[in-house]
């Protein structure tokens, strides 16, 4: 295989990205990047860190130069991943509040500390804070749940202060969502699944609608519904299809929350490669308008409803003295 890191390796040019791939050769991963300079999203990072999982430290290596910007993949920990030494030499600042590196998740302590990483990243109140941490981690634990991957997740994240941007990427190199959803729900294709994946009491795990006590199958669809509230990006990638939330138009002041993803402004591209596995990344902005308050509102009430019912259930496990 073969990944292009570009000078515009952004959300809105992921179907750019994904069309560069070369998936021929699966058994090596092979990563060039522009030569001048690097600009690139964490959910392609965390791309990259996960095939190069799959194939191996052994067989995947980053061509040299690299220009001189790209000490920001070794921030980042991709040459954790790599057989290629980092050519960086460079006294490192401390990445709280500011990113978290590439890590590897694969059980519920892992998840724990990657969601306690990230609380410095929101620099929002504990109140806003907590709602975006039940999200984040609705996702990672959907990723465990239903990947059935034995190599885990890849996760990374960014905050950007001068847009006051979170960005967030996770990926997995599982069964996908075509395959995680055909049990129950029969998807024609992967486009289909991944539609069928954002739409709320929608899950891999059970036909009924409105999900289990346990997955609701609406963290995809809470992810997204952030991401167009604060007209941000949201993408996922799996098998040969991506699905990218668009902003859409500024002079549109008047937000609804679409349960067809299809309805909401998007863009989804269909490659001649396969990729075996899910990426999920989103760009999300932290001003706190009454959009973002009211999405979070609501949020909020869900994730108290989905508490108690852990709670509860938990009280009804029977106790064996």
């Amino acid at each position: 295989m073969r990944i292009f890191l570009s000078n515009q390796a952004h959300l809105r040019n992921f179907s750019r990205f994904i069309k560069s791939i070369d998936f021929s050769n699966p058994d090596s991963l092979e990563v060039e990047t522009h030569k001048k300079w690097i600009t690139v999203h964490p959910a392609i990072l965390a791309f990259t860190a996960a095939l190069a999982i799959k194939t191996g430290k052994e067989n995947s290596s980053i061509e040299l130069p690299l220009p001189d910007n790209g000490k920001h993949l070794d921030s980042m920990g991709l040459f954790n991943f790599l057989k290629t030494e980092s050519p960086f030499r460079y006294n490192k600042k401390e990445s709280s509040g500011r990113y978290i590196p590439l890590q590897v998740v694969k059980t519920a302590d892992d998840q724990s500390k990657f969601i306690a990483e990230m609380v410095p990243l929101l620099h929002l109140p504990e109140k806003e804070s907590r709602i975006i941490k039940y999200i984040i981690g609705e996702l990672v634990r959907n990723v465990l749940e239903h990947s059935l991957s034995d190599k885990g997740a890849v996760v990374a994240a960014n905050y950007y202060p001068k847009k006051n941007k979170i960005s967030i990427g996770i990926c997995d190199t599982g069964i996908g969502i075509w395959k995680s959803m055909n049990e129950y729900w029969r998807p024609k294709d992967d486009i289909s699944a991944i539609r069928l994946s954002l739409m709320p009491g929608i899950t891999g795990t059970t036909h009924k609608e409105g999900g289990t006590r346990d997955n609701a199958g609406a963290g995809l669809f809470f992810t997204k519904s952030i991401a167009r509230i604060t007209r941000s990006y949201f993408t996922i990638f799996s098998g040969k299809a991506e699905y990218t939330l668009l902003k859409g138009d500024k002079r549109n002041n008047i937000f609804k929350l679409k349960i067809d993803p299809f309805d909401d402004p998007h863009r989804y591209t269909i490659i001649e490669g396969d990729f075996k596995g899910t990426l999920v990344a989103i760009d999300m902005s932290l001003d706190n308008t009454p959009e973002f308050q009211a999405i979070l509102k609501l949020i909020s009430s869900v994730y108290d409803d989905a508490i108690r019912d852990r709670k509860r259930t938990k009280y009804k496990e029977p106790k064996f003295l």
